[in-house]
C-alpha cells in the first residue's frame, strides 16, 4: 500500500482512540497483530506484548483501567514503505493514585494489505512507572 494510505489508516486509529472507539481501532488490525508496550518489568500494568486482536483488546482494557488521559496528541507522522512512525505527547492521571503522568512518545506501526501487523510504543517508562509507584494520597 502507499505511504499516504498507511498514514491515513494510522490517523483514523488515533481519531478512534480520541473518541474512545476501541472497536474501530481493532477492525484496522490484522488477525495476528503483535502489540508491544514496554515497561511491564517497571510496574506499568498495561505494558507487555500482546498477540492478536483479542490481545490488543486486552491491552486497551488494561489501559482504560489504569490511566485517564486529558491530553493525547499525535504531532508528527513519518511514513516509509509499510511503516509509519508517529511522534507525540500525552498527559493524564493514574487512576489508582491520581498521580499525573506525561511523556513525549514515538509509536511505530507496520501495515500490510491495509491492516496493522505490528505496533510498538516508545515512551519514558521510568516516568510512567514512577507515577504508578507513588502512594495513594491520604486525606488528613
Amino acid at each position: 500500500m502507499s505511504e499516504q494510505s498507511n498514514t491515513a489508516i494510522v490517523k483514523r486509529i488515533y481519531e478512534a482512540f480520541g473518541r474512545g472507539d476501541i472497536e474501530a481501532i481493532l477492525i484496522n488490525l490484522a488477525d495476528d497483530v503483535e502489540w508491544v508496550v514496554s515497561g511491564r518489568q517497571d510496574g506499568i500494568p498495561y505494558a507487555g506484548t500482546y498477540h492478536s486482536r483479542n490481545g490488543a483488546r486486552d491491552f486497551f482494557s488494561l489501559l482504560g483501567e489504569s490511566i485517564s488521559y486529558d491530553q493525547f496528541e499525535p504531532r508528527r507522522f513519518v511514513a516509509e514503505a509499510d511503516h509509519v512512525a508517529v511522534f507525540g505527547y500525552y498527559h493524564g492521571n493514574v487512576k489508582t493514585n491520581g498521580q499525573a503522568v506525561e511523556t513525549n512518545w514515538a509509536m511505530e506501526w507496520t501495515l500490510k494489505d491495509d491492516k496493522v501487523t505490528s505496533f510498538t510504543v516508545y515512551d519514558d517508562t521510568a516516568a510512567v512507572a514512577a507515577a504508578f509507584a507513588m502512594a495513594t494520597p491520604t486525606s488528613t
